[in-house]
């Protein structure tokens, strides 16, 4: 694998990205770049980012460009040059991109492949209903219908979970919808640039990351 990979992952909200960008930054020694996450740490510490960002999550809105833009491509020009890194739910609309196109341009490190999670809506419905989060290392859980969260544990680090705002019934429906508004554009953009792969990601976990590999060692 070639050292250094500059990797995309989008997809709808529910189609697996955290999950997989976890796997493959394991196998591949990248560094995870979640816009979701770094949005989180600022909460976590009450910065004003932080908390502007919080009011459009948890309507199940897009952080709005000017607010996500600075944050995101500071942390990826913080990577030495020759290093590799994954974005997830990072760029979300072609605005977005084009800016990101233009800064790793500029410094000589375009992308080198994006992939992307096509996942059916009713099985997006069906996982974000169920899918529950670790206090502490953010790693994402299924937790099926019915089925008691309260004495669940982290499987990887043994802290407590919880529901996301935006994972509510009412918030993931409007994630959808302004997932395929805003950013299912972005195939166009990346396939005229002749980098986006796309993967069904409607299988189990393991199989999903067996694709992405297979498409990354070709």
């Amino acid at each position: 694998m070639t050292k250094g990979l500059r990797l995309v992952l989008f997809g709808p909200p529910g189609a697996g990205k955290g999950t997989q960008a976890q796997l493959l930054r394991e196998r591949l020694n990248l560094t995870h770049i979640s816009s979701g996450d770094l949005f989180r740490h600022h909460l976590g510490l009450g910065t004003p980012l932080g908390l502007r960002a919080k009011e459009y999550m948890n309507r199940g809105d897009l952080v709005p460009d000017e607010v996500t833009i600075d944050i995101i491509l500071e942390k990826v020009m913080s990577i030495p040059s020759d290093g590799g890194f994954i974005l997830d739910g990072f760029p979300r609309n072609p605005n977005q991109a084009d800016v990101l196109d233009k800064k790793l341009a500029a410094d000589s490190r375009d992308l080198d492949v994006v992939v992307h999670l096509k996942v059916s809506e009713s099985e997006l419905l069906n996982r974000l209903g169920g899918r529950y989060i670790c206090r502490d290392c953010q790693s994402p859980h299924s937790i099926g219908e019915g089925e008691d969260t309260t004495d669940k544990k982290c499987d990887q680090c043994g802290a407590g979970l919880y529901q996301r705002d935006d994972d509510a019934p009412a918030a993931v429906m409007k994630r959808i919808e302004v997932y395929n508004e805003e950013t299912t554009p972005l195939l166009g953009f990346y396939q005229q640039r002749g980098v986006l792969v796309e993967i069904p990601g409607d299988h189990s976990v393991d199989r999903v990351n067996k694709l992405i590999m297979t498409a990354l060692d070709s």
